[in-house]
């Protein structure tokens, strides 16, 4: 084997697929709700459930902790993240400063910013109706929201939404899973578009703010979280 050769003769691309496969099927389940907060995610359970190796499950439960989908305690090991009240209220309040900017800037937004938005908000409401999984109703729900903070054109604001989203994911999933509530959510979106597609900013922005503070509100009413602060 030559010394380029060796340089490389731990790389393993059906190793890494596996795992990425992995992870897949264990968002899945959190999102469909099989797996819910506070669930113990065990190792040799997992890896004789998904006819993997140990190892295997061991890097996938790393890629859903980095994600903050799960969460790993010395001496307790991998369990599926519980939302925390504070955390909630902290991201909720955050989305609004970004949000809010990217919708008061509507209108000096470029044509392509606006129709991201337009088009994230059709990819969203076509999911409603076509009874798709939270999962995926998770993602086009918050890519729209994502769209809004684009409005800025600003990288920095657009990554430090990103970032948001992802602490947001496994909140939002479980909320329009106990609520079902998903058809409510596309109109209330719809809305907010018409609204900046009439040329009302302002309403437009009221109408967001209390959508998010609404939000806020019912991720913790439905994980049964504190709602005193």
């Amino acid at each position: 084997m030559s010394p380029v050769s060796e340089q490389f003769a731990t790389l393993r691309l059906e190793h890494s697929s596996t795992v990425d496969r992995v992870a897949a099927e264990l968002r899945r389940a959190i999102f469909d709700g099989e797996l819910e907060s506070g669930t113990p995610l065990r190792e040799v359970a997992l890896a004789g459930s998904l006819g993997v190796s140990r190892p295997t499950v061991r890097e996938a439960l790393t890629m859903l902790v980095a994600e903050g989908l799960a969460t790993r305690e010395p001496n307790r090991g991998v369990s599926v993240t519980t939302p925390e009240a504070d955390s909630v209220r902290d991201v909720c309040r955050a989305r609004w400063v970004l949000e809010g900017a990217g919708v008061r800037r509507w209108e000096l937004a470029t044509d392509a910013q606006r129709r991201r938005v337009r088009q994230t908000l059709e990819a969203y409401t076509g999911a409603v109706a076509a009874g798709a999984s939270y999962q995926e109703l998770n993602e086009r729900h918050l890519a729209f929201h994502l769209s809004l903070v684009g409005l800025t054109g600003s990288p920095r604001l657009q990554a430090m939404a990103e970032a948001l989203v992802v602490e947001l994911k496994l909140a939002l999933a479980q909320v329009e899973r106990i609520r079902r509530n998903a058809h409510d959510e596309a109109e209330n979106h719809t809305a907010l578009v018409v609204l900046l597609e009439s040329g009302d900013v302002q309403g437009a922005d009221a109408f967001l703010r209390q959508h998010l503070i609404d939000a806020e509100d019912d991720i913790l009413d439905a994980l049964g979280l504190d709602q005193v602060g």
